[in-house]
């Protein structure tokens, strides 16, 4: 694995980012959505989604109430950040109000944006997206009270704003992404190696939590609680929990980190051999090819503009004429582990939804989540579902892994000894 940073390394690294994407991203966003204001509120423990990106690393979270104005003067002019607080927000931000000369908050927010007479002021409020929802009613009540009607008839969504800037990688970003997403690799392959499990001892509960603990201990944080669980010849669906891992179980694992403000989702699987193997069965081999298929019949369908239900139909078509079974449940990934962005099918869910209509943009990282059912011989034709995630970066042409992807399995072998990795 990658050293892991220093807390003030990160802190170092985090804010630069942020600098270069305020003054690069935040004005592409605007600029393309015909938006010459974008107005946030969030109160201290109550961060709006799109606020919480913005704060710098020394930050934990809103101040008091933290008004954030983001103006375009037009004519190429610098966009204009403005907080109307007392605190600049780690130099971001210019402080915009003097509570001694003007004691109400709201009083001036309303002089800010009457002063600029903006054509067009955007606000986080959507019935489609959590992530352009994040305006409390009263805290819009607060924005709407302070304009006057000429100006309140202008205010309208943010959705697409919230939704781009989320999104949106830079070079920088994917720079380092390879390497937190290897570090998210590099302890899924410990967990799933002699290391940590021991066949006819360890249950699958003390692997999941053995992840929780060398997360922590990598001073890393988790965005949900991993899961483990085996697929076991003869048995029908899953077992987890106190249920021991014996040779011959197919392994799963869903594992995700969040480091450097990015997350990662992973979901991997192993093999505990049985006494005379080297290897999994055939039949197990051809189902994790399987999956590869359908991988493929998807990041091949990607396509900058098409929405997620179009991506989704034609991932499933071209999967479906190979004579795969695919199950497909992909999802934007990055500040966010669900992500901002448009979803391309849900495992429960195969069929256009609406809020798949979203287009797919390009610079966006994925998760590329999915299953192919498959029957294996040597287990008497037991249909078994073949399930893959991987984080992967669309340019806007191509799909890419991040930090390649699985196309054999974790091996663990009976008695203690070498594993083997399943991720190229």
């Amino acid at each position: 694995m990658p050293a892991i940073m220093t807390l003030r390394q990160r802190a170092v690294v985090q804010d630069k980012w942020l600098k270069e994407r305020l003054e690069t991203v935040m004005p592409a966003v605007m600029r393309q959505n015909g938006i010459d204001m974008w107005v946030m509120v969030a109160r201290e423990y109550l961060e709006d989604p799109v606020v919480a990106t913005m704060l710098d690393a020394t930050s934990f979270s809103a101040r008091r109430r933290t008004i954030l104005v983001f103006f375009d003067p037009g004519e190429g002019k610098p966009i204009e950040r403005l907080t109307v607080s007392r605190y600049g927000l780690g130099g971001l931000f210019a402080p915009a109000w003097q509570p001694e000369v003007q004691p109400d908050q709201w009083a001036a927010l309303g002089e800010i944006i009457k002063t600029r007479n903006p054509k067009k002021i955007a606000l986080n409020v959507s019935a489609m997206s959590q992530f352009a929802d994040g305006l409390t009613a009263s805290q819009r009540d607060g924005v709407l009270g302070a304009l006057t009607p000429e100006l309140r008839a202008r205010v309208v969504p943010a959705d697409r704003l919230a939704i781009e800037w989320l999104e949106t990688r830079t070079p920088a970003e994917m720079a380092v992404y390879p390497q937190i997403v290897r570090v998210a690799h590099g302890i899924i392959a410990e967990g799933f190696s002699p290391a940590v499990i021991t066949p006819g001892k360890t249950t699958t509960a003390d692997v999941v939590w053995w992840y929780r603990e060398k997360i922590a201990g990598l001073k890393l944080e988790t965005w949900f609680q991993p899961s483990v669980n085996i697929t076991r010849q003869g048995v029908t669906g899953t077992l987890d929990g106190d249920a021991v891992i014996e040779p011959g179980d197919l392994l799963w694992v869903d594992f995700g980190i969040k480091y450097l403000g990015l997350n990662t989702d992973t979901q991997h699987m192993g093999y505990v051999l049985k006494p005379g193997e080297t290897d999994a069965p055939a039949g197990l081999k051809a189902g994790l090819a399987a999956a590869n298929a359908v991988q493929d019949a998807l990041t091949s369908s990607f396509r900058t503009g098409a929405s997620g239900n179009e991506v989704l139909a034609a991932a499933r078509a071209k999967a479906v004429a190979q004579g795969l079974t695919p199950l497909i449940y992909t999802h934007p990934i990055g500040y966010h582990g669900h992500a901002a962005g448009t979803p391309i099918g849900m495992w429960d869910n195969q069929a256009a939804r609406p809020e798949g209509e979203a287009p797919v943009d390009a610079r966006t990282a994925w998760s590329i989540e999915l299953a192919a059912r498959h029957k294996v011989p040597e287990w008497g034709g037991q249909a078994v579902g073949f399930r893959l995630e991987e984080d992967a970066w669309f340019d806007g042409t191509t799909v890419q892994y991040i930090d390649g992807r699985q196309t054999r399995y974790h091996l663990i072998p009976r008695v203690p000894g070498t594993g083997a990795s399943g991720c190229d």
